[in-house]
């Protein structure tokens, strides 16, 4: 069967609204689908959580499927390693207390259980600002295609409602600066901004 090049285009773009459509009102939205986020989708999803994942690159994943400097292998400590059992990522230890897995297998695993569990993951959207109402509750997200944000064109965005928001960032921190820097808000930290992680070296 030969198929029709209008038809798919339909069939594209009509599945697709319907999707986004029902990601306009949910209870969990969050930001980034890297590893964090998409694992935080997929326990959500798994108990019935309306949850949607907003990510503004292209593929998901984040910054594991790197690895440490592009080498596509990443360490886990022996208190992770039952979540990638959860995932079915292979795991091996390489001595005591640390154990390897294949960065692309782990990223690609988490985002096909996360969708799996009912999670609905929408890429190349970036997240403008955080919609607030009474009580200067953050009560949803305005919405962007990432490339009208990297071409800097005058597009007005979209807002979807979520009761409760994820930032899943990564070290930008991006949700939680737009909190802070943006509408002056205060975060549940010792200094009330966004916090920097400590690291044990040696």
């Amino acid at each position: 069967m030969q198929l029709d090049d209008v038809t798919i285009s339909r069939v594209i773009t009509k599945s697709f609204m319907e999707d986004f459509q029902q990601a306009m009102d949910v209870e969990v939205a969050i930001g980034g689908a890297g590893p964090a986020g998409m694992t935080a989708a997929y326990y959500l999803a798994k108990e019935g959580v309306k949850t949607v994942v907003f990510e503004k690159s292209l593929r998901p994943g984040g910054g594991m499927p790197g690895g440490g400097m592009m080498f596509n292998t990443i360490v886990v400590q022996e208190e992770a390693r039952g979540i990638l059992d959860e995932f079915n990522v292979r795991t091996k230890e390489y001595e005591k207390g640390y154990y390897i897995a294949d960065s692309v297998e782990a990223s690609s695993a988490i985002c096909f259980k996360a969708i799996q569990a009912g999670a609905k993951i929408f890429n190349l959207m970036s997240i403008e600002d955080v919609m607030i109402r009474e009580n200067d509750r953050i009560v949803g997200l305005v919405l962007n295609w990432s490339a009208v944000v990297l071409a800097g064109l005058h597009v007005d965005p979209l807002s979807m409602r979520s009761k409760v928001v994820i930032d899943a960032t990564g070290h930008a921190s991006e949700i939680c600066h737009i909190v802070v820097n943006k509408l002056g808000g205060r975060l549940n930290t010792e200094g009330g901004g966004v916090m920097g992680g400590k690291v044990n070296v040696g």
